[in-house]
């Protein structure tokens, strides 16, 4: 019974591992610039978090190919030019400010805008402008009011 206890146990402590990527960086200087880049990185699978924050495997993935051109001693930029080119702009957390990503700088305050122009646009639209009445319509609006008492 005690070796099915320790079969299970070690089952459920292989399962709770948790990986922890360990990288050795040949210069000083490319460990910085390695998380630098992992925390400009966006995951592409969570899309809310960066390459360094997710434990999605394209992430892991991506940690591993930033690390791989760092030792071959690209640059920085190198790394990036390679990343949105084949990912897109949107794998920057913060997208360069070009013509292609105008929308996703400018998005949020056109939507806003639009959003203040309806708004201003049906308010008045709907106001009523408080005129009084002619005597004809006076009139016409007492003697309903009139047969409505009568009856």
């Amino acid at each position: 019974m005690k070796f099915l206890y320790a079969v299970i146990l070690s089952l459920l402590v292989y399962q709770a591992r948790a990986d922890i990527e360990y990288r050795d960086f040949k210069q000083p200087g490319q460990e910085q610039a390695y998380q630098t880049l992992i925390s400009e990185l966006r995951c592409l699978v969570c899309q809310n978090q960066t390459i360094a924050d997710s434990n999605a495997d394209l992430a892991k993935d991506l940690r591993r190919q930033v690390y791989e051109m760092l030792q071959q001693g690209k640059s920085r930029q190198d790394i990036v030019d390679f990343m949105t080119d084949r990912y897109g702009d949107f794998v920057m957390y913060k997208p360069a400010l070009k013509l292609k990503t105008m929308l996703l700088w400018l998005g949020p305050v056109l939507f806003l805008v639009i959003g203040l122009a309806t708004v201003w646009v049906l308010r008045s639209k709907t106001a009523v402008i408080d005129e009084p009445l002619s005597k004809e319509q006076q009139a016409k609006l007492d003697s309903i009011l009139d047969k409505g008492d009568d009856a």
